[in-house]
């Protein structure tokens, strides 16, 4: 039994604090909140955070791969992120012979270091409110017209500004639209694996404990930043040197007390925290467990073979973890949003603000209108999205219609074809036709089940494929004279083992994917979805969308007293908290702090989730922590606070109020995960790997040394 650590009543009464960040918040950082930071403890400016005339924090912080966040620790262009987020570098350098993800790897100089063709970093160099010039000449405008008018603003704009060769601008819309920003990014392709523990350590607990507190997972992996000789952004070249950054974040090894001061600063990826009442009833009763339960029958699926098999363990690891991550997330989405009386508490905002104004009453009543008009289509999106999507071999199938559709129209051209082979090479890799047929089989039928309107589905679909057991063999056997699946022949030849003999002759391979059963299933199933659902929805959709800005803007006017912050869009943020434990229900008391003898009260000898490498254990035995322990002479592996994150925040750095680094973002508490649409700061928590547990694996139990004398660490 997985043991849970608990506080007495007493001891929660003594971490009550009076809540300061009402609505959480996701700030530019260019417009931050620093009264209420300092209010609440921070000892460092505004300016100390991001600044473009001299060195700042913001120049140690940088999006990692277009999607997590990552931290600059070193003056040599050493950066930690999250486990999770280098797991794909880690997968594909390993082997069954070689299994990193199993034994984890440490380079013991930069020689060692691994490559990674195509994983990118980006630097955040400026961000300007360029509001006034994208959305000059619109006053009037909407529609087509009006994304026209804001598309021609936006070319002009770049246009005007000189960049770098490894420079870009990114233009995004915030609060719906109503205010816009452009960012300078500088972007840096020669990316190198430079450590990481095993999954046993940065994936322990793995799916059982994701989203999941109390946690014990050291989530983090470590890669360098290379550059040419000049300090520049370049491709891989053995020549490159390690990067010099402006700024690099100090390693703090202090202990961490109820109530400190903390920020969190890197990438959210997307947040709706204001939806209307309506939206989230609906997303709470609809929309969330429908795609809940297609998950539900994938993931047992591909979780009996995983457990069961080496070499399917590590051809789905990664594909599995991606899709049970936001699977649970939902579960824990639902759960809070009905515990926190979200709905209820948006209606009665809703209500008090539409008596200061009209104008808002009546969007509001509208907004009300268009999403009960769009629910039936909202929900068959979601569920033929999600069969479609975790059928890897309908999605295959999807991958050939588009390319047979770019053909006949002429669009194919040989670098396209050449693109579209690699990613074919780069899927089957990690595919398998066989044990995904039973996926299918059984996700056809769930979608067969749960469809009542006839509308939504093809003809004579129910009594085709409403029949789990029945759907099977009759897969299985597509699948095994199929070209899609790769395990027919053409010519001789399969996309397993010989994809460019496969195209060698297009006009062949389109008519041979023209007869493939998975081709044609898929065809139906997007026809009819197309005719009846995805039309439907757009068109109300983009009412939605007119009204949601309309609404933002009158919400903002309305309701004087609150400070408002924008939703997440992948651009650089700031989120501030204090280290808490929670109670997130009756006579449930977490603390802030797990240890390594948490990781142990969890050891399953074996497990696939709550396994302990034998090395660890022996450091645990014999209590060699070193400058590692805290307080309590044991080390700190996790920690929460109530730091408002999401999806893009893994890896971020989280800071102490001096702008030390403290910790590692990697998670959040399952029964705050709402906080996408609805942030509480009594329920919400976010996960940290605590640097202590960082530098102990990286010392104890890696002797990677060498990395820590990089370090600028703060006792």
């Amino acid at each position: 039994m997985i043991k849970r650590t608990f506080l007495t009543a007493a001891a929660f009464l003594t971490f009550s604090i009076a809540f300061g960040q009402q609505y959480g918040g996701m700030w530019i950082p260019t417009e931050l909140n620093e009264k209420e930071m300092k209010e609440m403890g921070m000892k460092i400016s505004a300016k100390d955070i991001f600044n473009i005339q001299k060195p700042s924090i913001k120049d140690a912080v940088v999006q990692f791969n277009g999607g997590c966040t990552a931290e600059i620790i070193s003056p040599k262009g050493l950066l930690l992120t999250n486990h999770h987020c280098g797991y794909d570098q880690i997968q594909s350098h390993s082997t069954v012979e070689n299994d990193l993800l199993t034994n984890g790897f440490w380079a013991t100089n930069p020689g060692e270091e691994l490559p990674n063709p195509g994983v990118t970093v980006d630097f955040i160099v400026d961000i300007q409110d360029v509001s006034s010039f994208i959305l000059k000449g619109t006053e009037n405008l909407t529609g087509k017209e009006l994304e026209d008018k804001i598309t021609t603003n936006i070319n002009a704009y770049k246009a005007s500004k000189k960049t770098e060769d490894y420079q870009k601008i990114v233009i995004k819309p915030v609060y719906y639209g109503n205010k816009y920003y452009a960012y300078v990014i500088e972007t840096f392709k020669d990316i190198r694996l430079v450590g990481a523990p095993p999954s046993a350590i940065g994936k322990f607990g793995s799916d059982t404990d994701n989203w999941v507190w109390p946690r014990h997972t050291g989530d983090f992996s470590m890669f360098r930043i290379y550059a040419d000789k000049n300090n520049k952004p370049a491709e891989y070249s053995k020549d490159n040197i390690p990067f010099t950054p402006k700024y690099f974040l100090p390693v703090s090894l202090k202990d961490k007390k109820e109530n400190d001061f903390t920020f969190i600063f890197g990438f959210p990826g997307r947040t709706q925290e204001y939806l209307p009442s309506i939206a989230i009833e609906k997303i709470v009763n609809e929309t969330d467990p429908a795609m809940i339960s297609v998950r539900d029958v994938a993931l047992k699926t591909l979780n009996e073979k995983m457990r069961t098999d080496n070499a399917t363990r590590i051809k789905y690891a990664s594909k599995y973890a991606r899709v049970a991550n936001y699977w649970k997330k939902w579960q824990g989405e639902v759960e809070g949003l009905k515990k926190s009386g979200a709905i209820a508490k948006k209606r009665e905002y809703e209500k008090s603000l539409a008596t200061k104004n009209p104008d808002l009453a009546s969007t509001l009543s509208q907004l009300e209108r268009l999403y009960t008009a769009q629910a039936p289509y909202s929900l068959n999106r979601a569920y033929y999205g999600e069969v479609t999507r975790n059928s890897e071999t309908l999605r295959l199938a999807g991958y050939y219609y588009n390319y047979i559709n770019a053909a006949e129209k002429g669009k194919m051209t040989d670098d396209n074809e050449k693109r579209f082979k690699e990613m074919l090479t780069e899927f089957y890799k990690d595919y398998d036709a066989q044990l995904d047929a039973k996926v299918t089989s059984q996700l056809l039928a769930l979608y067969a089940g749960v469809t009542k309107n006839p509308e939504f589905l093809p003809k004579n679909f129910k009594n085709n494929y409403g029949n789990e057991s029945a759907n099977f063999p009759k897969i299985e056997n597509w699948s095994l004279n199929s070209i899609i699946t790769g395990r027919a022949t053409l010519n001789e030849a399969t996309v397993y083992s010989d994809i460019d003999k496969v195209f060698a002759d297009r006009s062949a391979l389109i008519s041979a994917l023209k007869k493939d059963p998975f081709l044609a299933l898929y065809t139906q199933l997007r026809d009819t979805y197309m005719n009846s659902t995805e039309n439907q929805y757009q068109e109300e959709q983009i009412k939605i969308d007119a009204l949601q800005k309309k609404y933002m803007a009158e919400l903002m006017a309305t309701d004087k007293d609150r400070k408002f912050f924008p939703d997440a869009n992948s651009t650089l943020r700031v989120a501030y908290g204090k280290v808490q434990g929670s109670n997130p229900r009756d006579a449930v008391y977490y603390g802030y702090q797990t240890h390594l003898s948490g990781v142990m009260e969890k050891y399953i000898p074996g497990d696939y989730e709550f396994n302990v490498p034998q090395k660890l254990i022996q450091l645990y035995n014999t209590k060699d922590y070193g400058i590692y322990k805290d307080g309590s002479n044991d080390v700190p592996v996790n920690f929460t606070a109530t730091n408002h994150t999401t999806g893009g925040n893994s890896g971020s750095p989280a800071l102490d109020a001096e702008g030390n680094l403290i910790g590692l973002n990697f998670d959040r508490q399952w029964e705050g995960t709402m906080s996408d649409l609805n942030f509480d700061p009594k329920l919400c928590r976010n996960i940290m790997v605590d640097t202590k547990y960082i530098l102990f694996i990286i010392d104890r139990y890696a002797n990677a040394k060498w990395l820590l004398d990089e370090m600028k660490i703060v006792k």
